[in-house]
């Protein structure tokens, strides 16, 4: 299923403007994607897709309810690329 994702986006930022996360609302859950959680938890791509693996395969959690694909925009260069994403809702991000 893919959706596109208009609902809100909210920006945290560290008191030192440094870290800066675009956390995305929808359906009254938080969406992240896995380059998200990355930044999030400090790990790496790898890492953070192992987990997700794991949580999946030992039953832990049902991919169906917890990964959504959503259209995303994004500028590469001077154009506008669409893209889908998988973002991952808060019970797989915590």
């Amino acid at each position: 299923m893919t959706e596109n994702l208009n609902d809100k986006i909210i920006i945290y930022q560290s008191e030192d403007g440094k870290t800066q996360l675009d956390v995305k609302l929808e359906g009254e859950t938080v969406w992240l994607t896995q380059a998200q959680m990355v930044e999030l938890f400090q790990s790496s791509k790898a890492t953070i897709s192992e987990h997700i693996k794991h949580i999946i395969e030992d039953d832990e959690l049902d991919a169906n309810s917890t990964v959504r694909k959503f259209r995303t925009v994004q500028q590469e260069g001077k154009r506008q690329v669409s893209r889908i994403v998988a973002y991952y809702n808060l019970d797989m991000i915590i």
